[in-house]
């Protein structure tokens, strides 16, 4: 590959600057892609007016693109006629290279042709000029579509910025809300959200005349559960319960909360009793067969829960008061009834 770069000035190689582009002239980079040497050094030596900018050859078609991959230039010079890859061709492949799409292309072109400038333009070229031009022209359009690269440059990367930015805030602020609604320990939701949540369902079942369910669960024996298996495993305990509850109650608008100590809930919206009962008894029959041991319990050798439930329809002038405390009554029917069973009010 024919790749030089001359500091203004000066014929040392040196290695290409990769530093990030800002709007400031000694940042400007040319990469000058043309077969004949003596038209890279007509191009040298009338960029040297100017020693804020940096310029880079490659005489050999064939490593245009990575040239311009490696020395991230703010405008490319593109001969048109060279042997193997033509002019053209190459602006192409610059403007479908993703780091190259955007960098402004000057065609460099022996004659002032219409169909030739035509050409170009179609290809993705920016602008067109007879070689050679004067110092005072050239220099004048490569500080124009370099600085109009830049600005593009600086743009794209403060909307990025700004849209990580935006991006950590909504994640940030969502876990913070999912830790303001979440129960610490089983990760469902906690009794404030519930509360929430319950009270907006109410309103909603009240304004569509649909029937709104829930269910109150309560682990069966779960003061001897701790007394025998210390609080370490009642924890466990309560997270495995809280995920199966969560697996069975699985529909989008299914609620579940931990609505205190070996107490859970979940509000089931647009459910009619039979409804309601159904679940209920998958939920029941689900935490049995996880087949918790629990020799301290009165319903047999595994842990188990009790559940009541209720479904009503929503009038004027009532609250979602009535729903819970139907179906924590039902509740406390299941559990004065034997435990480990279904109540539904």
């Amino acid at each position: 590959m024919n790749l030089k770069k001359m500091e203004p000035g000066s014929n040392n190689l040196v290695e290409p600057d990769l530093r990030q582009l800002s709007i400031d002239d000694s940042r400007i980079m040319v990469l000058l892609v043309d077969d004949q040497a003596i038209i890279g050094e007509a191009v040298r030596r009338a960029l040297l007016v100017d020693p804020n900018i940096g310029f880079h050859y490659c005489a050999d078609p064939e490593q245009a693109v990575l040239a311009a991959e490696h020395t991230r230039p703010t405008v490319i010079l593109q001969d048109l006629v060279m042997p193997g890859t033509d002019g053209l061709t190459l602006v192409r492949e610059y403007r479908m290279h993703p780091a190259l799409r955007e960098v402004p292309i000057i065609v460099l072109s022996t004659k002032e042709e219409s169909a030739v400038k035509s050409a170009s333009f179609t290809a993705g070229a920016n602008d067109y000029l007879v070689k050679l031009p004067d110092s005072i022209e050239l220099i004048a359009r490569v500080r124009y579509h370099s600085r109009s690269y830049m600005r593009l440059q600086q743009r794209d990367a403060a909307y990025r910025a700004l849209r990580n930015s935006q991006q950590r805030l909504l994640e940030t602020n969502l876990e913070l809300q999912r830790l303001t609604h979440s129960d610490g320990l089983t990760g469902l939701s906690n009794r404030r959200y519930f509360d929430e949540y319950l009270t907006a369902e109410w309103r909603r079942a009240e304004r569509e005349r649909t029937e709104l369910g829930m269910l109150m669960i309560d682990v069966d024996n779960f003061k001897s559960y701790n007394d025998t298996y210390g609080h370490v495993r009642g924890d466990d305990v309560l997270k495995q319960v809280a995920t199966t509850i969560q697996g069975v109650a699985n529909r989008p608008a299914d609620l579940t909360a931990r609505f205190g100590g070996e107490e859970f809930a979940i509000v089931l919206p647009s459910s009619s009793p039979g409804g309601v009962r159904l679940l209920a008894e998958r939920v029941r029959r689900e935490i049995e067969l996880l087949g918790l041991p629990h020799s301290g319990s009165t319903t047999g050798p595994v842990l188990t829960i009790s559940v009541g439930g209720a479904s009503v329809l929503p009038g004027s002038g009532g609250s979602a008061t009535q729903l819970v405390e139907a179906a924590d009554r039902a509740l406390y029917r299941a559990k004065n009834d034997g435990r480990n069973r279904v109540v539904v009010a």
